[in-house]
């Protein structure tokens, strides 16, 4: 999180450092020395990564080992003859260690994997792929259809012959589309085949009814349904069973064989067509997950009204324009691009991008965002982002990004699961045997029974009820101007207990203006507030900058400062015509051993009104003194007045002094404030606040923040919110919760969204279980047939698809 890296287990998950872990000098390399590069699947966590390391430093010859635990990766520099001590040190220790040709590793493909809707078809692909020489990395987007294939260079036809194989019509997209990717489009039907499968099966039935038993025309009209609705599911099924893979086709094939072959011909037919039929609203109501990112796709017009060389305006294609362009546009167009007003004003509905439920006014220098609506009047603005790097290109970049990320409950999920398939199919195969051969049970009752279980097999509702869920969370919070990171935080968001929030610009506008400015000494005043001004002028901090405003309002001339030099946490210091000068705060001060009891008295009463203050320090005494005030946004104590119905504790943490702070937070109802703090004591507050909330509660804790000072406190906490990410490709691609503009009220929105979130995980989760379990004990009883069993698994599937998607509305 920006840009900070943890080097500890606990405070983002076990994959808690993004850079690589040096065990020796790399300077001290010898010129014999090579290394290679493995990629170690199950290495998650600097546990195992200390394992590895006490494992492989006492090999001789081993010279380094560089640990990249978010890539699972591992390079071994050495000076030996052969890897083999290496890979069977690592196989010893329960490592599952594969080769990757480091010159070769960096490649990066996407394909485009026409009808992969499913976890099945993901864990049939990822079951061919994962160990195949050449292939570094997967990274699966199902809403998308998309594979990122890390890989050897030679590894591309393998991979490519390898999907074809398993029936998969497969597009490698081109650098341009992967930058801006077209949406995915809508699962297409024949509906004949069908059609004519329902109908053959539906005759099937009544012909066996009206002929009291099997007759050839029940046989003939079975096998046209079969064939007609379950050639599909009957070729998925062959490739999956070739690669070993008991996924639902596989399962769905031996169960209507098996019918088929102990003469109950209708009930295949019937299981069959079931399925087919569920299979396709299925992936129609999948559609709808992913109409919603394509929905943030569309927003950004195609085609932009570009001034040319002659000065004369022209429709051009948005992905062609420059940076520089000028653009033009009128009332009631989108805006194509990212860009700054150059020329007239106008309100522009910021909804898309923000969440604003009120419309913007935009003049000269304001920033504009592509895909938001120009209301009222025309402008013209100069573009400052291509199309494929604007802020809804990086937001919907976001997204999906988010989507390919694993959350807990889908890891544990696809773990049962991976358990659970053929553990059922085993049952299945005792059903079929024991009885008949052990006590002489009738065969064709026992295996009808193992077949319904071998429906019931497969979690197809248990695996997609997870990545539904999750995608639909992401997609309803990015429509409200909350970019989640990853389905872990959304997750997470239900178990925030204390949330810790910076004072200036998060809480407050972070645009204070100067109320007071007191002359200390014998200084004189009027010079006092050049000097102050001058440093201010050079610092970017909101009070300071308050100072420089009233000193440029009042028109004094600013002098030259050199040596200037920022102090995080205090101030500035700076030397105006050879005299050193520092500005800063009360700790500052401290610091410079300039403070007295007279000094004190006057800050305090100052600190006492909610007041901001700066010192003048001038050869070792307080010239001037500078109270600041700011403002609270309207939106503040609302927020955390809804913080607080949702039992959320709030805590701020400012480097503003210990009076102001509490002044403010008296103001808007925070439960603890913690002033003079630096960035490393708001990282301590939050390590207490994780220490105090673990013991007490085995809660969450979050921090927001709209500053580089606030990133240690940020990394640390559970979850980091950025605010105001709008057009900020820091916060955008760091912060693990980005706040499109500066409004509060979006954290207890995320809270609710996340608690509604894990509700329905729950729920689904319940369901699928519940469903499977209750067919289990029909099933022995003797109660359960095919077709009731194909129903109720993939209305199942069904149910747990439709109740994700009701998150689209929350």
């Amino acid at each position: 999180m920006l840009g900070i890296a943890m080097s500890v287990c606990g405070s983002k998950g076990c994959a808690c450092t993004a850079g690589e872990t040096a065990l020796f000098d790399p300077e001290a390399a010898s010129a014999k020395e090579r290394q290679a590069r493995y990629r170690i699947e199950n290495m998650d966590c600097p546990t195992e990564e200390a394992l590895i390391r006490d494992r492989l430093s006492k090999l001789p010859g081993v010279t380094g080992l560089e640990f990249n635990l978010m890539q699972r990766t591992l390079v071994v520099r050495h000076e030996m003859p052969s890897l083999a001590p290496v890979e069977d040190a690592l196989s010893a220790i329960g490592m599952r260690a594969v080769p990757v040709d480091e010159a070769l590793s960096n490649r990066s493909t996407v394909l485009a994997i026409a009808r992969m809707d499913c976890p099945t078809e993901e864990g049939l692909i990822r079951g061919k792929l994962a160990g195949m020489t050449g292939v570094a990395s997967l990274d699966f987007n199902l809403a998308q259809r998309t594979l990122t294939l890390s890989h050897a260079v030679d590894a591309l036809p393998r991979v490519l012959a390898a999907l074809q194989v398993l029936g998969f019509e497969v597009e490698v997209q081109e650098a341009a589309a992967i930058a801006n990717p077209p949406a995915p489009q809508p699962t297409r039907t024949n509906w004949w085949p069908l059609a004519v499968s329902g109908v053959s099966a539906a005759l099937a039935e009544t012909a066996y009814w009206f002929h009291g038993g099997n007759q050839w025309t029940v046989v003939a009209l079975a096998l046209v349904a079969i064939f007609t609705g379950g050639l599909s599911t009957y070729k998925k099924g062959w490739i999956a069973l070739r690669n070993r893979n008991l996924n639902m086709n596989a399962l769905m094939s031996i169960a209507v064989t098996g019918a088929m072959l102990i003469g109950h011909w209708p009930e295949a037919a019937m299981v069959m067509v079931l399925f087919a039929l569920a299979e396709v609203i299925e992936a129609k109501s999948l559609d709808r997950a992913r109409k919603a990112i394509r929905s943030l796709m569309d927003l950004a017009p195609e085609r932009a009204t570009v001034q040319q060389s002659d000065s004369s305006w022209a429709d051009v294609d948005a992905r062609t324009v420059a940076i520089g362009s000028r653009v033009r546009v009128k009332p009631g167009e989108r805006i194509a691009l990212d860009g700054e007003v150059v020329l007239g004003h106008s309100t522009v509905n910021q909804a898309p991008i923000t969440g604003e439920s009120l419309p913007v006014e935009k003049a000269e220098r304001d920033p504009v965002f592509a895909g938001t609506i120009n209301e009222a009047g025309s402008f013209e603005y100069r573009v400052t982002a291509l199309a494929n790097h604007s802020t809804l290109a990086r937001i919907i970049h976001a997204v999906e990004a988010a989507q390919g990320s694993r959350a807990p409950t889908q890891r544990f999920v696809d773990k049962f699961a991976r358990l659970y398939t053929p553990i059922v199919f085993a049952v299945a195969l005792a059903v079929a045997l024991l009885p008949p051969l052990l006590f002489g049970a009738p065969w064709l009752v026992w295996v009808y029974k193992a077949l319904v279980l071998l429906v019931i097999a497969c979690p197809c509702a248990l695996v997609i009820a997870t990545p539904v869920s999750i995608v639909s969370g992401l997609a309803a919070a990015a429509r409200r101007g909350i970019l989640i990171k990853g389905g872990v935080y959304l997750e997470q968001g239900h178990k925030l207990k204390w949330l810790a929030l910076d004072k200036t610009g998060t809480i407050t506008h972070g645009k204070p203006a100067q109320t007071d400015v007191v002359a200390w000494g014998d200084a004189a005043p009027t010079a006092s507030r050049t000097l102050a001004a001058s440093l201010a002028a050079r610092s970017d901090h909101p009070v300071s900058q308050a100072v420089a405003r009233a000193a440029q309002a009042e028109g004094l001339t600013l002098h030259e400062v050199s040596d200037f030099a920022a102090l995080p946490g205090r101030g500035v210091r700076g030397r105006i015509g050879g005299v050193p000068y520092h500005l800063g705060n009360h700790r500052l001060v401290e610091e410079l051993g300039a403070c007295s009891p007279d000094l004190e008295a006057r800050l305090s009463a100052l600190e006492a009104q909610g007041k901001t203050v700066v010192m003048l320090v001038g050869e070792n005494r307080v010239e001037a003194l500078f109270a600041v005030a700011d403002t609270v946004k309207e939106s503040s104590q609302a927020a955390i007045a809804e913080l607080h119905r949702l039992n959320v504790k709030t805590v701020m943490l400012t480097g503003d002094n210990p009076h102001t702070a509490a002044a403010i937070a008296r103001q808007v109802g925070i439960d603890r404030a913690h002033g003079s703090l630096l960035p490393e004591d708001k990282l301590r507050a939050v390590e207490a606040l994780r220490v105090e909330t673990a013991a007490a509660m085995g809660g969450k804790i979050g921090m927001v923040g709209d500053g580089i000072n606030d990133a240690p406190a940020l990394a640390q906490a559970d979850i980091g919110f950025a605010m105001g990410a709008a057009g900020t490709d820091t916060a955008i691609e760091t912060a693990d919760v980005a706040l499109m503009d500066d409004d509060l009220r979006k954290l207890p929105m995320f809270v609710r969204l996340s608690r509604a979130t894990a509700s329905v995980l729950k729920q689904n989760i319940g369901l699928a279980l519940g469903i499977k379990a209750v067919f289990l004990v029909l099933t022995f009883t003797g109660q359960a047939t095919m077709w009731m069993a194909v129903f109720a698994d993939m209305g199942a599937s069904l149910l747990v698809v439709g109740n994700g998607l009701r998150l689209l509305r929350k």
